[in-house]
């Protein structure tokens, strides 16, 4: 039990527990799973680990981490620092442009999607240029943005309506006022206009 209470601190402790309990029970790995609010798998890993290489086993290191990466943290920085000068120049650099030499640099084929995750994992943004017709004449646009009209998004031209033609339909304004008239009889038409309550 002294070995127990030696533990440095809470995880080590939990697997020494877990080993005098199924030991000095003896307690199934459920029953010390539950009583230490555990998985049964952690239980049966720290006794595995525990009979296999003795109370050194207890002593490893949690599972998080990186594992799968094809290059270190170190390795992506370097690899992108060869690509920075020329993204700070304001060259344009793709992710297509990128991915033959990431792959010639590990030997091996690499998808769009490892790219795009390295980019952002090291606080590359992503930039586009605002597109624009291959053939586009930049005198006509300029002129174009200068023209009163389209400056306020509509033709230039007046418009050919008669300003003083009644709506013809009933569904104006003017022929929906004239029905609530008829119904509720001679009402200003600012009643029906919502006002704010306040002071």
């Amino acid at each position: 039990m002294a070995w127990v209470q030696d533990a440095p601190d809470k995880a080590p402790y939990q697997r020494r527990l877990a080993i005098w309990l199924t030991h000095a029970g003896p307690f199934p790995a459920h029953r010390v799973a539950d009583l230490l609010a555990v998985s049964t798998q952690a239980v049966w890993k720290w006794v595995g680990e525990y009979n296999t290489l003795g109370p050194s086993g207890l002593d490893r290191k949690g599972r998080g981490g990186r594992r799968w990466g094809l290059m270190t943290l170190e390795e992506e920085r370097a690899f992108l620092a060869q690509h920075l000068v020329q993204a700070e120049a304001g060259d344009l650099l793709t992710a297509k442009q990128i991915r033959p030499a990431l792959s010639k640099a590990l030997g091996q084929e690499v998808s769009m999607d490892y790219v795009y995750k390295l980019l952002h994992r090291h606080q590359w943004r992503k930039l586009a240029p605002r597109p624009h017709h291959a053939k586009q004449d930049q005198a006509v646009a300029a002129a174009f943005k200068k023209t009163p009209g389209n400056a306020q998004g509509h033709s230039p031209r007046p418009s050919r309506r008669n300003e003083n033609a009644r709506p013809v339909s009933g569904r104006g304004p003017l022929r929906a006022y004239q029905r609530w008239t008829k119904l509720l009889g001679s009402v200003p038409l600012a009643a029906f206009h919502w006002q704010p309550t306040g002071p």
